[in-house]
């Protein structure tokens, strides 16, 4: 199921707009998020409300891209809400997708218990080791682990960043930036379409390095397949949020110090 926009000129008024929060989310969102970061890990070496403030701009920073998208297409006379994947599934996924989102889930479980045990996450003495010697002293996913709370504070204020995350990246990335690309581009197949919301969804997160990207964008290409084939946003919506909140279960004791995680 598609039921995209077949052209620009279905944006009215508002398709310049529309195309320049798109190429935003291609190309401005991955400079942001990497000062965005730069400045959080100078921060976190000194200041141990580091995390909280960057979960604030975070919300500050996602709902109103989301709202300045919405107000564009409150402004398109011609994208109805099933356009942008504003409504209740038209029918789930069939066996293949549905083999692919039990994947996400069961990637969601292994990763999980993979964190909770701490073998994803290296010994912060490596981290010095490596620094003393000379070399790149920051491990795979450090900008993860990094992020992820340590205190119930962090932790109460983590849960709405991943509640944020599954509503507002799937609105800006499947929903909106979807609609913009078929309606530039004009009767792109689903496979293309799957590809393109892949690759910018990577791109949004290459302050977390090639394997951030990687990771991210193949989840995006997920949600946009199974966005596309349902017509809602309401799968993805969960499933993102799924994904960002079981952080939540990896217990802070086996989480690097913010000094050494910085």
């Amino acid at each position: 199921m598609n039921g995209l926009p077949d052209s620009l000129a279905d944006f009215g008024p508002a398709a310049l707009a529309a195309v320049i929060v798109a190429f935003y989310l291609v190309l401005g969102e991955p400079v942001v998020g990497h000062v965005l970061h730069r400045r959080f890990e100078g921060r976190l070496r000194s200041d141990p409300g580091a995390r909280r403030s960057f979960y604030r701009r975070l919300l500050v920073l996602e709902w109103g891209l989301a709202l300045l998208a919405l107000v564009v297409w409150l402004s398109a006379p011609g994208v109805d809400a099933g356009q942008v994947g504003l409504r209740w599934p038209q029918e789930w996924p069939g066996p293949v997708a549905a083999l692919v989102v039990v994947l996400v889930l069961l990637f969601v479980v292994v990763s999980t218990r993979a964190l909770r045990s701490g073998a994803l996450l290296e010994d912060p003495g490596a981290v010095v080791r490596r620094q003393g010697e000379g070399r790149h002293a920051e491990p795979p996913g450090h900008a993860t682990v990094a992020l992820l709370p340590r205190t119930a504070g962090e932790r109460r204020l983590f849960t709405v960043v991943g509640v944020t995350a599954g509503v507002c990246e799937e609105w800006l990335y499947r929903g909106f930036f979807l609609a913009v690309v078929a309606a530039l581009a004009g009767g792109l197949p689903t496979g293309a379409l799957v590809l393109v919301a892949a690759v910018a969804f990577g791109l949004a997160h290459a302050y977390q390095g090639m394997a951030g990207i990687v990771t991210t964008g193949v989840l995006g290409g997920v949600m946009a397949a199974v966005y596309l084939q349902t017509g809602s946003l309401l799968l993805p919506v969960l499933l993102h949020a799924v994904i960002d909140l079981r952080f939540l279960l990896v217990p802070a004791r086996v989480l690097p110090a913010g000094r050494a995680a910085a």
